[in-house]
């Protein structure tokens, strides 16, 4: 390590944002697990059942040379089908499947309108490809046709793509889906949803806020399976020609190793489970609703302000027994630092309430 990044490290730590890896502790209000399936006995025994006919663990190579294997193909078609969409490609991860989206659908000569506080994958794809992009404010779909038809006066000749989350990760609100989608067909445009936080959870069956958009020519949805799936990897769900482009040009898909073909029988067995947890589903809204937060999703933010305060909060919450993890810029902006409590069925419901008073408490103990 040289010197600069000693210091950079150092400026990290006096500024309250040096980041650790420290072990699972408490009472889990921080992980991504929101129908407890990542530790289920149903995905342990779909991935045993996977073992004992000879599904591999690694794949041993990229997708296009011998690393494809019938269980990545067969996890396509299934999540094609359960999602309502024309194909899926199964990627290693959420961010590596919005990456290989932006640096590769959007040409150049396109433009990426993408919501103010949409995930830094996004970001990192828009910047790796050849599109122009801007920024609106978030959640103002007024903002975003604003933007296209500004590009437009200017000569813009392209594609739009808008880009956005149907629930954010961070602030737990939902995007107005609906009005979005009438932009992008008022304006010829690409939609593209990340529904990494409402898979499994919200929509008909958990198939996201977008289950209804989905099929259409020109809309483009990403499935995490790392969450309320309880796996890992991601689906990238679009128009075939699309998926091919995708196939033959997207860099991230072509020289990365594929996911393990075990990893894909286990989300085919995640997908089999999501259509029948209705029951699961109302259990977590019951957690919701003891929660009380403000978003009245399974994502609920305490934002405190300052780095300082959201780090002490953490840590008391910690000695009682709660895992809330600390949320500081630049994940979130500026003065916005926050506790970021997600609400999963690894905890009760009396857990819920316990966690809600003691953040009262804390915070009180703060103020004083």
């Amino acid at each position: 390590m040289t010197s600069a990044h000693e210091r950079a490290l150092e400026a990290l730590r006096r500024r309250g944002r040096l980041r650790s890896l420290v072990p699972r502790r408490g009472r889990d209000f921080a992980s991504n697990d929101y129908l407890g399936l990542a530790a289920s006995s149903a995905l342990a025994a779909a991935a045993a059942a996977a073992l004992a006919r000879g599904v591999p663990v690694g794949a041993g190579g990229s997708r296009l040379l011998r690393g494809n294997h019938p269980e990545h193909e067969a996890l396509e078609a299934e999540a094609a089908d359960f999602f309502g969409a024309e194909t899926a490609l199964f990627l290693g991860g959420g961010f590596q499947a919005n990456t290989a989206i932006f640096s590769t659908l959007p040409g150049r000569g396109d433009l990426v309108v993408h919501d103010a506080l949409i995930h830094a994958s996004v970001i990192d794809g828009v910047r790796a490809g050849k599109a122009d992009s801007v920024e609106t404010p978030h959640n103002d779909a007024g903002a975003v046709e604003d933007a296209i038809s500004a590009w437009r006066r200017r000569g813009g000749r392209g594609t739009a793509w808008i880009a956005v989350e149907s629930l954010y990760s961070m602030d737990g609100d939902l995007a107005p889906l609906a009005d979005l989608a009438a932009i992008a067909d008022r304006h010829e445009a690409m939609l593209v949803i990340d529904e990494a936080h409402a898979t499994g959870v919200l929509g008909p069956e958990g198939r996201g806020l977008a289950a209804g958009l989905e099929g259409r020519a020109r809309v483009v949805t990403l499935h995490t399976c790392g969450k309320a799936l309880g796996a890992g990897g991601a689906l990238v769900l679009a128009a075939k020609g699309l998926r091919d482009f995708m196939v033959n040009r997207s860099r991230p898909f072509i020289y990365a190793t594929a996911p393990s073909p075990l990893l894909a029988a286990t989300v085919r067995a995640s997908l089999a489970l999501c259509r029948d947890a209705a029951p699961a589903r109302a259990d977590l809204a019951r957690r919701v609703a003891a929660f009380g937060g403000a978003t009245g999703t399974h994502v609920a933010p305490v934002v405190v302000g300052t780095d300082g305060r959201a780090t002490a909060l953490a840590s008391a919450l910690s000695a009682r027994g709660f895992d809330v993890r600390p949320i500081r810029p630049p994940t979130v902006p500026e003065g916005t630092a926050r506790l970021r409590v997600a609400i999963t069925l690894n905890v009760t419901v009396s857990d819920v309430a316990e966690l809600a008073a003691a953040i009262a408490d804390e915070l009180g103990r703060l103020a004083a």
